[in-house]
């Protein structure tokens, strides 16, 4: 490390690079790791974001947040949630007219069940799921490992909550690929082309009924089990998912292995944030949203209506008397999403000495975007320098970096919904080795050091 004498002390010319593990002590060791325990629950419980939506509200009930549809007034220190359609949910510990938003999303890419899913392949004698996918994959990826499925049906009787396949059920399902004895036209695709979308097909059931055959018996089974017939898959949302349970990973245990991570991991930490602002002056918000891996669009995300509504609900409630545009152009953001991780086997893709890496702490990132910083936000220097002074007086270990070389990709985040409303914004969030992958790998470090930011910018310190 480059040091200059200063008063008989060393001034750090270079930022410190070095992992995160060599610069805390015992105590906050054991503290990361059992923030780390519980995130592992989390994250095994919540594989949609149904799940993680109906988790958020009821830890945050637990903790004292109340239906701000249902409060005739604010004030300060009250605790208010909001919650769209079960896929979205916003939490706000009311405070001054200011606004402190943290933002992360809860969907992440997966396959979804097609209106009809359910086929016959009469010569097989198979009967499969057709799927469609959501979000950016590797559709390759998905072939030959363990498959669960998540959802609701919509019946005339009610909505049914649907469970099927994780690692602890005696059952799972799989999607099939050909074996490589056989693969050799197969192997000459490209990797894009290798499994094809439409071939993304879960196999479901072998045994037939007598003249009628193995799609007879399936949907025999789903009426008798679940009282549900075919037509209730069109209005139904049920999505495919791996079916692993989140572990440690490597012989230290410091890392975490799951699917889920993007953006889960910053959700976990954003929830844990919000619950413990309760000293802020400003008013601070955590928000929740879905529809990221797919632009953002639908009256789940981070683009709908329904966050100015919510907003708007607690300036009237609260009798702030400020115009909402006003609310919106004097407010601070912080874009809760994961970025990539270096990784040593595929370093060509990365800028080494701009890359964000394991354990190296929480990455605080100006912009994202590809190519020339298309499609991303770009945080204003002065905002991006309140953000990291904040981490440094609080001693949070954090770095900072980008997804990859500037030509070869890129990704946005919801930072870019949030500034065009008027918000000062900068992203900050959680390096992902596999990102998009059936199992993601993080830090235990760094997923500690995104709820230390994320809890001291909520409350103001």
């Amino acid at each position: 490390m480059a040091t200059t004498k200063k008063k008989g002390k060393k001034e750090e010319l270079e930022f410190k690079r070095e992992s995160g593990w060599i610069r805390i002590d015992n105590k906050t060791k054991r503290d990361i790791f059992a923030f780390s325990e519980s995130y592992k629950k989390f994250i095994n419980h919540c594989k949609i974001e149904r799940e993680v939506v109906e988790y958020i509200k009821t830890e945050a009930v637990k903790s004292g947040f109340k239906n701000i549809k249902e409060a005739r007034k604010l004030k300060k220190g009250d605790k208010v949630f909001y919650e769209v359609n079960s896929k979205s949910i916003y939490l706000a510990v009311i405070g001054e007219p200011k606004l402190k938003v943290v933002i992360s999303h809860v969907d992440s890419p997966r396959l979804d069940l097609k209106p009809f899913p359910i086929i016959e392949d009469a010569l097989s004698g198979l009967s499969l799921l057709k799927t469609h996918y959501y979000g950016g994959i590797k559709k390759y990826q998905w072939v030959n490992i363990p498959l669960a499925i998540h959802g609701v049906i919509i019946t005339k009787k009610g909505k049914i909550s649907v469970s099927l396949g994780d690692e602890d059920d005696d059952k799972t399902f799989v999607i099939s690929d050909l074996l490589p004895h056989l693969a050799q036209k197969q192997m000459e695709k490209t990797g894009k082309e290798i499994i094809e979308g439409e071939n993304l097909s879960i196999i479901f059931g072998n045994m037939p009924i007598k003249d009628k055959g193995v799609k007879a018996n399936i949907l025999k089974i789903l009426n008798e089990e679940y009282k549900i017939k075919e037509e209730n898959f069109v209005s139904a949302e049920l999505e495919v998912v791996p079916a692993f349970k989140a572990k440690d990973v490597g012989l230290d245990k410091s890392m975490i292995g799951a699917y889920g991570h993007d953006d889960r991991s910053c959700s976990f930490a954003l929830l844990s944030a919000i619950l413990k602002a309760n000293n802020s002056k400003e008013t601070a918000v955590a928000l929740f949203v879905d529809k990221e891996e797919i632009g953002s669009e639908g009256n789940t995300s981070a683009q709908s209506a329904h966050f100015i509504n919510f907003i708007e609900l607690i300036n009237e409630k609260a009798k702030w008397n400020k115009r909402t545009n006003e609310l919106l152009t004097s407010g601070e953001a912080i874009s809760a999403d994961v970025t990539s991780a270096f990784d040593p086997i595929y370093q060509d893709v990365f800028d080494k000495h701009n890359a964000s890496y394991l354990s190296r702490g929480v990455s605080i990132e100006k912009y994202n975007g590809s190519g020339g910083k298309y499609y991303g936000n770009d945080a204003n220097a002065e905002f991006l320098f309140k953000i990291i002074d904040l981490a440094n007086k609080n001693k949070i270990i954090w770095q900072s970096g980008e997804i990859g070389k500037i030509d070869i990709g890129g990704g946005g985040t919801v930072a870019v919904f949030l500034s065009k409303l008027g918000f000062e914004v900068v992203d900050a969030g959680i390096p992902v080795l596999g990102m998009h992958s059936p199992y993601e790998v993080i830090s235990k470090l760094d997923l500690y050091s995104a709820y230390q930011l994320y809890k001291v910018f909520l409350n103001g310190k």
